[in-house]
C-alpha cells in the first residue's frame, strides 16, 4: 500500500516533469488557473475577515459559559470553519479552474495521452455538451464533499484529535475528490463518467489517494494552485491511464 500511495506521488511529479517541459503549454495553462485563484482568494479572504462572527455564530450554545471556555471553543469553531473553508475551496477551484482553461488543459491532456500511444476509440464530444457535462459532475462532486466536510468541522471541536485526525482525514478526503476531478478529461474522452471515475478509481483507490493528497498539498502552498493546476491536469491524465490499463511508459 505504502508503494502504491508513492506511486501515486509520482504521478504528479511526472506530471510537472512533462508539463515544465513544453513553456508555451506552462502560460497558457497558468492563465485560467490565475485567475481562478485570484477570485478564490479574495473569496478566502473575506471569509478570514468575517471569521470572527462566524465564530461566534457558530458557538451560540456557548454565550452563558465562562470567558476562558468560550474563548477556547470559539478558537476551534474558528479554526474548523477555515478548514472547511479551504477544502471547500480548493475543491472549487478545481472545478472552476477546469471550466474556465477547458481547451487549454485539454490540449495538455490530450499531448499526454499522445505521448503514449494515444486512445483507441476516441469519443468525440461536442465541446458544449462536454462543458455542461464537466459542470454537472463538478457540482455534484462539491455537494458530496460539502455534506461530508461538515461532520469534519463538527468533529474539529474534539480537543487534540480535531486538530490532528481531523486535518489528516481532511486532506484525505480532499484528495480523493481531486483525483476525481482530474481524472475527468481523460474519462470523457473514452465515454466514461463520474460513476465510472468513482468505480475504478476505487479499486485503485491507493494510488488515487497518493496522487489526489499530492496534489491537495501542493494547493496549500501559496500560489501553488496556480502553478500546479496545470502539471495536475497532466498527472490526471497519467493517473487515468493508469488505472484504465492503458501505457504510461514508453
Amino acid at each position: 500500500m505504502v508503494g502504491e500511495f508513492f506511486e501515486g506521488v509520482g504521478l504528479l511529479g511526472r506530471g510537472i516533469a512533462m508539463y515544465a517541459r513544453s513553456p508555451r503549454l506552462v502560460l497558457l495553462g497558468i492563465i485560467p488557473a490565475l485567475i481562478s485563484g485570484l477570485l478564490f482568494i479574495a473569496a478566502f479572504a473575506t471569509l478570514v475577515y468575517f471569521i470572527s462572527d462566524l465564530a461566534d455564530l457558530a458557538t451560540w450554545f456557548a454565550d452563558d459559559w465562562s470567558e476562558g471556555l468560550r474563548d477556547a471553543v470559539q478558537l476551534l469553531a474558528a479554526l474548523g470553519i477555515l478548514g472547511l473553508g479551504g477544502l471547500i475551496g480548493i475543491l472549487a477551484f478545481t472545478a472552476v479552474t477546469l471550466l474556465i482553461g477547458d481547451p487549454f488543459y485539454e490540449k495538455i491532456s490530450e499531448q499526454v495521452e499522445d505521448r503514449f500511444g494515444g486512445v483507441p476509440g476516441e469519443v468525440e464530444v461536442p465541446w458544449w455538451r462536454s462543458l455542461r457535462r464537466s459542470l454537472w459532475d463538478s457540482l455534484r462532486l462539491l455537494a458530496l464533499s460539502l455534506l461530508i466536510g461538515i461532520p469534519l468541522f463538527l468533529l474539529g471541536f474534539i480537543p487534540f484529535v480535531g486538530q490532528t485526525v481531523i486535518p489528516v482525514i481532511g486532506a484525505l478526503v480532499g484528495g480523493w475528490f481531486l483525483a476525481l476531478e482530474l481524472v475527468g478529461m481523460a474519462f470523457y474522452r473514452r465515454g466514461l463518467r463520474l460513476p465510472d471515475r468513482r468505480r475504478i478509481l476505487g479499486a485503485n483507490r491507493v494510488v488515487a489517494l497518493g496522487f489526489g493528497v499530492s496534489v491537495f498539498c501542493c494547493f496549500l502552498i501559496p500560489l501553488g494552485a496556480v502553478l500546479i493546476m496545470p502539471a495536475a491536469v497532466a498527472g490526471g491524465t497519467l493517473l487515468a491511464r493508469r488505472v484504465l490499463g492503458a501505457p504510461i511508459t514508453g
